[in-house]
């Protein structure tokens, strides 16, 4: 599955300003609602209900929040680079800086979690997390998220 079939140029916020996770999961959620056509408020819901089941924090900064929406008819994603790091409650108790938020229909099982695990893979990469964290504009973001994959095969 490549990035590209997951997030669109529209799909990416380069600089982020939130004080907290509750804010950069609402601002995140309410791009998610443009790009999709979905509530945001039900996006929202469905991130806050995922993160009491423990943080998506997973650690060197670096968060992807998920959620299943009823709704929601394809596997969609957001990217947030954040101006300031937060805290995100992260297993390792780092802030977090970069953040992408994957949406999956209710029923999307497998390809959900094949999702999850591409895109944790990539971020993952300290080569890649660099250049994301040094890259200011979305057009540069976008390619580069999309152009690793060649590097990265599931």
């Amino acid at each position: 599955m490549s990035l590209n079939d997951l997030i669109s140029r529209e799909a990416i916020l380069p600089s982020l300003k939130a004080a907290n996770k509750k804010q950069a999961l609402q601002d995140i959620s309410d791009r998610a609602a443009e790009v999709t056509g979905l509530a945001a408020r039900e996006i929202f819901d469905s991130l806050l209900q995922r993160e009491r089941l423990g943080s998506t924090g997973i650690g060197n900064g670096i968060a992807i929040p998920h959620g299943k929406l009823a709704k929601c008819n394809r596997i969609t994603g957001v990217f947030a680079r954040l101006e300031k790091p937060i805290d995100f409650d992260a297993l390792d108790g780092a802030p977090v800086d970069l953040v992408f938020l994957l949406l999956a229909p209710e029923h999307a099982g497998a390809d959900h979690l094949k999702a999850l695990a591409r895109i944790a893979r990539i971020l993952r990469d300290p080569v890649i997390t660099t250049r994301l964290r040094a890259t200011r504009d979305a057009d540069g973001l976008f390619l580069l998220l999309t152009q690793v994959q060649a590097s990265h095969a599931a």
